[in-house]
């Protein structure tokens, strides 16, 4: 690597710091002061805010000193090129310090990090598991050999995970466990990865961990498909609001940093990272296009990832102005917000994968309302309103929600009409007997659980030659499902497994099934409205919760409430007599076909129009009238 000493211009050093700059750096570079004194001088520079000064230095030091100190300057220097986004050059450093000191257990942690960050999975997971597997064949430096152990064992698992290699994962989850029950982030993961892999139980014992940890520990979307119970689901929402989101005492960021009187048309203010090729991003371009530029200006605030999508550029197309936030901390996108005078900010959001849940509790606008993201209570301080109907959130359910609901005459889910469709297929293509009645759950596994599965079972068992067509999400949930049919008494071939396609496929596929049967506690929500919109029917079972009551309300604004039940017993007797009786499912196929995308349920401008008259009125007192001051 090379340790040559930076340019001031490289290095961009104020000229108020010019000379002390040339001083340190001579000195580091002849390595006249020891690792003590190069540590207060990095430090020193590190407060100036210019860590790059103070990796320079060390780089520098680390090329002239010859000191057995240098393995450690090494994983400092590592520590912070890693922190400015340098990897490949931390990767030579902390390559270095191994070949000074192979055993340096924490820089071989820092180096899969760094291999990471560059793409080299391999790589990464081999440095992991060298700490990992090590009882005694590393030298901790003053650190905890188990916790090291640990911190390699839980990265394995974690970017493992995210390779989708959901067996070894779990299994570096159960060791971690086994080695250290009291890790609740570790529980959280084990519980859902169990949900994605369809491994049933979910809740199954590992080491110590006490079924009341598994509990406590599951997060909220895995807790969305174990129990309808909205205590539990509250319960979930407050935890990690107790744990992850920051307590803001201070004055509303609204009322610090706005710019002038609030005035002019309604500034609307969307927050998502999810404006993209994502569920929420296909049901809500028609929301953003449909508002009435009259009565309001439409921001988006959005961190989403630029996926290259027709349907990123549409979305971005339909907002007056769009604020990229990736690169903001949460203080300074709450700052943003404000500065913008939004008077209703909209958390496309909740607690989902990717949240930023603390510009929320900085309260950037008077009005923040949680919407489609999370059909749940989020519990989070600064989110006042969730937009609901009369079904998805009736008022016994009032009491487990913080916050309060916008109700809707219309459905509270946004659709998309202009959804693009290919072309009907054959069942021959999707393997499916043209002769059979075709249930169908294109929901994602996760939302699947051992006690709708088994009654699926016993709605084939009941319906003779008919199949059950399914996504398989990985090879793990497919196995798992299979192997729970065999227990059943159901044969493989009676579960068909059809694989993930682009969206215009996966809407015109639904032609070919009979009857959609929905998963709960966890309702289809954007699959919903897909088989309705493509003349399926859905049979659902509604709960006590929002996100049990999604297709229920769906199916109530189509006109179809019979296919709402209210109990597995009615469920299942429900779908058998459709089963057995396919004119049924065909009558309903025909009203889809005939009144259906006439209906209330997909009427987005009338639904549109009310949320803004929703929205306006809970606005109007804290704006100005236009000529005061």
């Amino acid at each position: 690597m090379d340790m040559s000493q930076p340019s001031l211009q490289t290095l961009a050093v104020p000229d108020a710091h010019a000379a002390a700059w040339q001083q340190a750096l001579a000195q580091a570079s002849t390595a006249a002061i020891g690792l003590p004194e190069l540590m207060g001088e990095a430090g020193r520079w590190q407060a100036l805010g210019l860590a790059d000064a103070a990796a320079a230095l060390y780089l520098a030091w680390i090329a002239a000193s010859d000191s057995p100190l240098r393995t450690v300057a090494c994983y400092n220097c590592g520590t912070l090129l890693g922190n400015l986004q340098r990897h490949a050059e931390a990767e030579q450093v902390y390559r270095q310090a191994l070949a000074l000191k192979p055993d340096f257990a924490q820089a071989r942690l820092n180096l899969g990090h760094q291999l990471e960050h560059l793409g080299r999975v391999a790589e990464a997971l081999a440095a992991w598991q060298a700490v990992a597997e090590s009882v005694h064949g590393l030298d901790s430096i003053g650190g905890d050999p188990l916790e090291l152990r640990l911190h390699a064992m839980n990265n394995l698992a974690r970017l493992l995970e995210l390779q989708k290699r959901f067996a070894e994962s779990q299994s570096w989850m159960r060791r971690s466990l086994e080695l250290k029950p009291e890790q609740s982030d570790v529980i959280q993961h084990y519980v859902h990865i169990r949900q994605k892999q369809c491994e049933w139980p979910v809740y199954q014992p590992v080491g110590e961990v006490t079924h009341n940890q598994l509990l406590c520990s599951t997060s909220l979307l895995a807790m969305l498909s174990i129990s309808d119970d909205p205590v539990l689901q509250l319960m979930t929402s407050q935890r990690f609001v107790l744990e992850k989101v920051n307590k803001y005492k201070g004055k509303p960021y609204h009322q610090l940093h706005a710019s002038g009187p609030r005035q002019g048309r309604l500034k609307i203010g969307y927050l998502s990272g999810d404006l993209c090729m994502h569920a929420v991003g296909l049901l809500t371009p028609e929301l953003f296009e449909l508002h009435d530029r009259e009565r309001v200006e439409v921001h988006a605030f959005c961190w989403s990832r630029e996926d290259g999508s027709a349907q990123r550029r549409r979305i971005l197309g339909a907002m007056d102005q769009v604020h990229r936030i990736g690169g903001l901390d949460d203080e300074a996108a709450a700052r943003l917000i404000a500065q913008q005078g939004i008077d209703v900010l909209v958390d496309l959001q909740g607690l989902t994968n990717g949240a930023r849940p603390n510009i929320l509790s900085l309260r950037p606008a008077p009005v923040q309302v949680s919407y489609l993201g999370l059909p749940a209570t989020s519990a989070l301080p600064g989110v006042d309103w969730i937009i609901a109907d009369r079904f998805v959130m009736p008022p016994d359910y009032l009491s487990f929600c913080t916050e309060r609901p916008i109700v809707l005459d219309h459905c509270y889910q946004i659709s998309d009409r202009q959804r693009e469709v290919g072309p009907v297929p054959s069942r021959a293509q999707y393997q499916l007997p043209e002769d059979a009645f075709v249930f169908c759950s294109f929901n994602n596994n996760h939302k699947f659980n051992e006690e709708m599965f088994a009654a699926w079972m016993r709605i084939l068992r009941q319906v003779p030659g008919s199949v059950l067509w399914l996504l398989a999400d990985n090879e793990w949930a497919k196995a798992n499902m299979l192997a729970t049919a065999a227990a059943h008494g159901v044969a493989a071939e009676r579960l068909i497994f059809a694989p993930r396609v682009a969206p215009p496929e996966y809407l015109a596929r639904f032609a070919l099934a009979d009857l959609v049967l929905d998963t709960f506690p966890f309702n289809a929500g954007t699959t919903a409205s897909d088989c309705l919109w493509m003349g399926a029917p859905i049979l659902t079972r509604s709960g006590r919760s929002y996100i049990s009551r999604m297709a229920g309300s769906l199916l109530t604004h189509v006109g179809l409430p019979d296919l709402v039940t209210y109990s597995l017993q009615e469920y299942e007797q429900r779908a058998v007599q459709i089963g057995q009786n396919p004119a049924r499912s065909a009558s309903y196929k025909r009203y889809l076909s005939e009144h259906g995308r006439a209906s209330t349920l997909f009427d987005i401008p009338g639904m549109v129009r009310e949320l803004e008259d929703k929205f306006e009125a809970l606005a109007l007192p804290r704006r100005q009238p236009e000529g005061t001051r």
